[in-house]
C-alpha cells in the first residue's frame, strides 16, 4: 500500500488535517511562500514553518528557490514534489481500457489508450481488469510504494463512498473497490464513468471558473455528470446522473436496464446502431451496408463516426435524429439546473457539429429562453481522455480532499 509519505501525513489528527489543507492549497494554487500560505489558511507562521519543514523532510514538498521581491529578504518558494507520489486512473470502455499515471502535481506522465481487453461483468472479467492494471504498473519505472491510490471508472450505478458497484462486478458482500485493492496491492477507489469524465473536464478542460456544469456522456449508452456550485454531485447513494434511463418513449424498445422506453433507446450509440441496421436491412444504403450484411455486431461506433465524417447521408441522418431527441431532454435539464455550461462528451462527440448543431437547435426550441440564454453548449476539450484524466484526478482528490470533489471550494477555503 502507500508508503511512509501517507504515514507521515496521518501522524496526529490535527497535524494530518493541516497537512492535507496545505497539500490542497498547493494542488490548486501552485508554489507559494510560508507567509502566503499562512495568510491563505489562517494558520500562524510558526505552525506553517514547522509543518513545511516536516513535509520537506518526508520528501512531500520541495524548495523552488527564492521569490524575487523589490526590497527586503527574498522568501523561499515551496511546492509539491511531483515525484513524491503517483496516482493511477483506469477508465473501462467496451472492449478496451484506458489507463494513466499522474504525478503529485497533476501531470499525466504515462498513459495507454485503448488497451484491448474483453472485460465481462464476471469474476473472470474483474480478474482481467486487475491483470491490465498489474501489467501497466510493472511497465512503470517508479517505486511501487509511491503509488498512493488507484481510481477505477465503472459505468452504471456506483456508490463511490461505499466502494460498491451495482451494475458491474457486484459479486458479493465485499465492496468491489476492496476486492481490487486486495488483488493488486494498492488503495483503490471507484466512481461512475460519466462523473469521472465530468471531473476531468472540470479541472483540465475548457470550463474553468464555472460552478454549475452538466456533462453529457454520449457513447454506446447515455450518462450525465453534474457539478452544482462547484461540487461534483453524486446524490444520496452515488447514483445521480442516470439520464439515459429517464422514461421518455412508448416505443416498446427494451433498454439494457430491463425497462422499456428509456431515453437511451432513442438517444445513444446503441440507438444509432440499431436503427442503422434496421434501415440498411430495409434497403437504404450506407458506406457500412456491406459490413452490416456480413455481421452487424462487428460494426462499432468508431466505424459509424468514420462514416459520418466521410459524409455518409444515412449515418448523418441518424445522428441528427439522436441530436434532436437528446437536445429536447437537455432542454429539460437546463430548465431545472440553469447551468453555465453543458459539455457534450463521449465517443459520439467526435462527430463535432454534426451532433452539436441539432442539439443546440432542439435546446432553443424546447427550453425557456430566459433560462437557456446564459447556458453555453460546447464539446469536450479532453475528448477520449476525459475519463482517464478524471480517474487520475479523483484518485488524488479522494486521498487528500476527504471525498470532497470540489475545485472551487478547495480554492475558496484557502483564501
Amino acid at each position: 500500500m502507500a508508503y511512509d509519505l501517507m504515514k507521515a501525513i496521518e501522524t496526529g489528527s490535527k497535524n494530518a488535517i493541516l497537512k492535507k489543507r496545505i497539500i490542497n492549497y498547493y494542488i490548486y494554487n501552485g508554489n507559494s511562500t510560508i507567509s502566503e500560505l499562512s495568510r491563505a489558511l489562517d494558520i500562524s507562521i510558526p505552525t506553517v514553518t514547522k509543518l513545511i519543514e516536516e513535509m520537506c523532510e518526508t520528501g512531500l514538498l520541495l524548495t523552488y528557490g527564492k521569490l524575487e521581491t523589490s526590497e527586503g529578504r527574498h522568501p523561499h518558494l515551496y511546492g509539491l514534489n511531483p515525484d513524491s507520489g503517483y496516482f493511477i486512473g483506469v477508465d473501462i470502455n467496451l472492449g478496451s481500457v484506458n489507463i494513466a499515471l499522474m504525478n503529485f502535481n497533476g501531470e499525466i506522465v504515462e498513459h495507454r489508450m485503448n488497451v484491448v481487453s474483453e472485460i465481462s461483468n464476471s469474476a473472470e472479467g474483474l480478474e482481467a481488469l486487475c491483470r491490465v492494471i498489474d501489467e501497466f504498473v510493472n511497465s512503470l519505472d517508479i517505486d511501487r510504494r509511491h503509488i498512493l491510490n488507484v481510481n477505477v471508472n465503472i459505468s452504471g450505478r456506483v456508490n463511490p463512498e461505499a466502494g460498491y458497484s451495482y451494475s458491474w462486478f457486484n459479486l458479493g458482500e465485499e465492496p468491489v473497490a476492496q476486492i481490487i485493492s486486495n488483488r493488486i496491492g494498492f488503495e483503490v477507489t471507484i466512481d461512475n464513468d460519466s462523473r469521472a469524465m465530468t471531473y476531468g473536464e472540470y479541472l483540465c478542460g475548457n470550463i474553468s471558473n464555472k460552478r454549475n456544469i452538466l456533462f453529457i456522456n454520449l457513447s454506446w449508452g447515455l450518462g450525465l455528470g453534474i457539478i452544482i456550485d462547484g461540487k461534483n454531485y453524486s446524490g444520496n447513494s452515488g447514483f445521480a446522473g442516470e439520464f439515459g434511463h429517464y422514461p421518455c418513449y412508448d416505443n416498446e424498445v427494451i433498454c439494457h436496464c430491463g425497462k422499456k422506453g428509456c431515453l437511451e433507446t432513442e438517444a445513444s450509440g446503441i440507438a444509432i446502431h440499431r436503427k442503422l441496421v434496421e434501415r440498411v436491412r430495409r434497403g437504404e444504403s450506407s458506406i457500412l451496408s456491406k459490413a452490416i450484411e456480413e455481421d452487424p455486431s462487428k460494426v462499432t461506433l468508431s466505424h459509424i463516426i468514420d462514416a459520418i465524417n466521410h459524409e455518409d447521408v444515412l449515418c448523418i441522418d441518424l445522428l441528427e435524429e439522436v441530436g434532436h431527441n437528446l437536445g429536447k431532454h437537455i432542454a429539460g435539464l437546463i430548465n431545472i439546473f440553469n447551468p453555465e455550461e453543458v459539455v457534450i462528451g463521449g465517443i459520439l462527440s467526435q462527430t463535432g457539429d454534426y451532433l452539436v448543431q441539432p442539439i443546440r437547435s432542439s435546446v432553443r426550441k424546447h427550453s425557456l429562453n430566459l433560462v437557456n440564454r446564459d447556458t453555453n453548449i460546447s464539446l469536450s476539450k479532453l475528448k477520449e481522455k476525459a475519463g482517464v484524466i478524471g480517474a487520475c484526478m479523483l484518485a488524488r482528490t479522494r486521498l487528500f480532499d476527504s471525498g470532497n470533489t470540489s475545485r472551487t471550494d478547495a480554492v475558496k477555503a484557502t483564501r
